[in-house]
């Protein structure tokens, strides 16, 4: 494994991560939690030191799992536990449309301290290691509330270190808000993948300039670049890629994915998945790669692909940017 400092301000981490959202047991399909744990352990014995959570993720359940996990081991060690607040899934409950329900993007002050000090329970810490703005939208985001929150978590001793998931393909539109408040925040999160490459244009260069880490959400399109879905892919009605890999969405990505072949031909002897993640770590904006992981050989694929380096850039092919 690979280990990076994650931004100018940030703490060093492996390069990469173990993304929790599927691990809460909603919006993905089934899954077993004892299946979940082991992944989560073998991770974890392979040297990766990052986990990213979100309260939202299972309402709760991904972060408890977490801490189960990290009890189970003697304690988190060096590990850093990221997590999200913005999301307010305190008065849904898990009848209403298995977490599509009344969930409000809640940014207030008071709200964001509220999350993150039930967040604190239920991993069972002192403080949080990060704590992320959870892709909120302009409206909320365009004022100094939640802000101030990071702020007042990080001088209460609450949080170490403050950040940002922006937005999914508001790369650019939220960019500014870098510029603002770079001071603030010493993390931010992206959608970023070799078929999504909006954040390259604006958010990238701002990142690098501030010194902000920067934290790959999304790596392996919800699956896709593993390479194990094909046109005629469908989803259960439980599992959110039945939206985010519609048919329609899946023919395009899968004729922008046809364009960048080449890329896969300079690696004959690595997996998709290992190729698509190695990509994301090749930009110099990019410090950790979260890609998620049900089972034990996602994990070991994923991490895998840390020690074999960055892509060459110039076999990057310019086709879905």
């Amino acid at each position: 494994m690979i280990y990076k400092q994650l931004g100018k301000r940030g703490p060093k981490v492996s390069t990469i991560g173990f993304g929790a959202w599927a691990i809460g047991g909603m919006n993905w399909g089934q899954t077993d939690d004892s299946v979940s744990k082991k992944a989560l352990h073998d991770a974890l014995d392979l040297g990766v030191t990052f986990i990213d959570t979100a309260d939202v993720y299972g309402f709760g359940h991904s972060e408890q799992l977490i801490a189960d996990v990290l009890a189970e081991r003697g304690g988190k060690g060096d590990v850093i536990v990221a997590t999200k607040a913005g999301n307010d899934f305190y008065s849904a409950g898990q009848s209403d449309d298995e977490g599509y329900g009344p969930i409000r993007q809640t940014y207030t002050k008071d709200y964001i301290i509220y999350a993150a000090e039930q967040s604190i329970k239920r991993l069972k810490v002192d403080a949080l290691d990060l704590l992320q703005l959870h892709s909120g939208d302009l409206v909320k985001l365009d004022q100094d509330e939640p802000w101030e929150a990071l702020e007042t978590l990080k001088k209460d001793g609450k949080i170490r270190y403050a950040g940002w998931s922006v937005q999914s393909f508001q790369e650019t539109n939220q960019a500014f808000l870098l510029d603002r408040y770079h001071d603030i925040v010493d993390t931010i999160q992206v959608r970023y993948n070799l078929l999504e490459r909006e954040a390259e244009n604006v958010l990238f260069p701002k990142a690098i300039e501030y010194g902000i880490g920067v934290i790959v959400r999304i790596p392996l399109l919800f699956g896709l670049l593993t390479g194990k879905f094909n046109r005629q892919s469908r989803f259960t009605d439980d599992d959110h890629r039945s939206m985010n890999l519609s048919p329609e969405k899946l023919n395009k990505y899968l004729g922008d994915l046809e364009n960048s072949a080449s890329l896969f031909e300079r690696c004959p002897e690595q997996s998709m998945a290992q190729v698509s993640l190695r990509f994301c770590l090749s930009h110099d904006a990019c410090h950790v790669a979260i890609p998620g992981a049900k089972n034990s050989l996602q994990v070991q694929d994923n991490c895998t692909a840390a020690d074999m380096g960055p892509i060459p850039w110039q076999h990057v092919p310019i086709l879905g940017k």
